[in-house]
């Protein structure tokens, strides 16, 4: 807001317009000066039609004065400069929040970090820039989009239908499905879920997940990129309940994805296409009680091939899904020979969930939430027996399919989180405009302003860190961007978690409560420190990355002197 337009109303310009016709004074470079015999020096800059008023220690351009006129003239402006700053910090907020918005207050992030032919860089030096290791043929798919602005003109329409679907039919209805995940009948699925889900594959927004390079026919999926559905996912992100109406939630895009790229056919005609048709859900079972899942090669479960079958014993947790009713499938992952190297003990197989010997032992809950109906299940399986064919890929391959399963699941966990910490600042906005506390609005308080600045950097870095990760992704493989992965699996959830975590000090203990999403964005966050790997084993992968890699400047051990 301009000078201008602050002060052009108020009579505080025409008392200073006054004052000055009838003071002697000097002009110089635009600003008018003066002193009075008290000694003390004023300057007044007027800007355009307004003025303000301050003290000046510099020297006057018009000389001493003594009269009596000078004094009456001093005393004057002095009154001015304290009624303009006493108009300025009480009166300030009050004026800027009745100015009408010209438009609607959504920035843009910049629209496109284009493509530059490949520059050389030293042997054995990693390189840094968005394409690192990619050919240029790669180079040619397209440069980083870090703003949806950047979007092709049909992502952009996707994007564009995504958000009406939003703002139209999820946000009006949260309160009524988190009623219904608090009652009686939580373990039933919503038919408020069921019917949007209608809706959203009627508009296209249906399995948006499938990246291109899994799915270049687009097969089954939207064939978006990492990048562009990154986009799209970060906007799922800010309701607790998007992804499933989209069909674009855990583990069921993580299983589909495993399907498209290393299932048979026939495994496909029986699992896959029931899950892209959202008719079933499935569940993942890999972490185990026992033992430090979080090294895969510590895991304890069998299965052992018995003539034309194999049986499964084991005890899983924290398997998210298998209480849905809906769940028809469980991707077990156990050890098929303990003897093999390390990386080519564990095997997968596909499990129907009607198999004779799943029981389920009990739910679990995070921080006292169910996360009903799919819920995280600790189960035993029981001299499980399902058919030979039922694994996936071969024996021995467990181990190569987690790794890209995971890929991009661990990606789209924290675009998810980049939605959550972008809800939690709004909300946060909203409730620091609306309160008063000590006298004056909450925005006025300068911990709470300081609060919103330190969140919208946090948010911004990781976005461009996730958006490089997933932009890795497309031109250079997941392999290659096992650096960025990690990374943004470090970043991501403490960085989603400290941003609800200023936003619910800033509600009170309204923050706390179930009437507001903030309380279960504040739990997955933490939660998600772990789904995907602790945040130790990702330091770990980032340091011995980072200690292979030879750096730009290669120091002597010596100190230079």
């Amino acid at each position: 807001m301009s000078i201008r337009r602050l002060f052009q109303p108020s009579a505080l310009h025409w008392a200073w317009r006054t004052a000055a016709m009838k003071s002697t004074l000097g002009r110089q470079q635009g600003a008018l000066r003066w002193t009075h015999s008290g000694g003390r020096s004023y300057r007044a800059v007027i800007f355009d039609m307004g003025g303000v008023l301050v003290p000046s220690p510099g020297t006057v351009a018009a000389g001493q004065a003594s009269s009596a006129t000078a004094r009456q003239s001093g005393k004057l402006t002095e009154f001015m400069a304290e009624l303009a700053w006493d108009f300025a910090t009480k009166e300030g907020f009050r004026v800027f929040k009745e100015m009408p918005a010209a438009k609607p207050q959504v920035r843009s992030y910049h629209a496109w970090a284009g493509s530059r032919p490949p520059q050389p860089t030293p042997t054995g030096v990693r390189r840094y820039s968005a394409a690192a290791g990619a050919s240029p043929a790669q180079e040619a798919k397209g440069g980083l989009i870090i703003s949806p602005e950047g979007l092709a003109p049909r992502v952009r329409k996707l994007y564009d239908r995504l958000l009406r679907f939003m703002e139209q039919n999820v946000y009006p209805l949260e309160p009524e499905l988190q009623r219904h995940q608090a009652s009686a009948d939580r373990w039933t699925p919503s038919p408020l879920i069921e019917d949007l889900k209608e809706k959203a594959k009627a508009e296209g927004l249906w399995n948006l997940f499938l990246p291109l390079e899994t799915d270049p026919e687009k097969k089954y999926g939207a064939g978006l990129t990492n990048v562009e559905y990154a986009h799209l996912c970060e906007v799922m992100g800010m309701s607790l309940y998007a992804s499933e109406i989209f069909n674009c939630s855990a583990p069921d895009t993580g299983n589909m994805e495993l399907l498209v790229r290393y299932g048979t056919e026939e495994q496909k005609a029986r699992w896959l296409v029931p899950l892209l048709e959202g008719r079933i859900r499935s569940c993942f079972a890999m972490t185990e009680p026992q033992v430090a899942s979080s090294d895969a090669s510590n895991i304890e479960a069998s299965i052992r091939e018995e003539g034309g079958s194999y049986v499964i014993n084991g005890r899983k947790w924290w398997i998210s899904g298998i209480l849905d009713p809906r769940c028809k499938l469980c991707v077990f992952m156990g050890k098929t020979d303990p003897q093999a190297p390390r990386h080519q003990q564990q095997s997968m197989v596909l499990v129907p969930m009607d198999t004779p010997g799943i029981h389920v032992i009990r739910p679990l809950s995070v921080y006292g939430l169910e996360d009903a109906p799919g819920g995280h299940g600790e189960v035993h399986f029981k001299d499980v027996r399902v058919p030979k064919e039922n694994i996936i890929l071969g024996p021995g391959r467990g181990f190569e399919i987690a790794q890209g399963r995971l890929g991009p699941g661990r990606i789209h966990h924290c675009m998810r989180l980049i939605g959550y910490s972008e809800r939690a600042l709004a909300l946060m906005k909203t409730r620091v405009t609306s309160r008063t506390a000590f006298g004056k609005p909450l925005v006025e308080h300068g911990t709470i302003l300081a609060d919103i600045a330190r969140s919208r950097v946090d948010i911004e870095q990781a976005r461009l860190l996730v958006l490089k990760a997933a932009h890795l992704m497309d031109v250079a493989g997941n392999k290659a961007a096992a650096l960025e992965i990690a990374m943004i699996k470090m970043v991501a959830p403490s960085m989603a978690y400290q941003v609800i975590d200023r936003a619910i000090q800033a509600f009170g203990a309204g923050g706390l409560s179930s009437d507001y999403p903030l309380a279960q964005f504040f739990a997955w966050a933490r939660a998600l420190r772990f789904a995907d790997g602790p945040d130790e084993v990702h330091r770990l992968t980032v340091a011995k990355m980072e200690m292979k890699n030879p750096s730009r400047l290669q120091e002597p051990a010596a100190p230079r002197v």
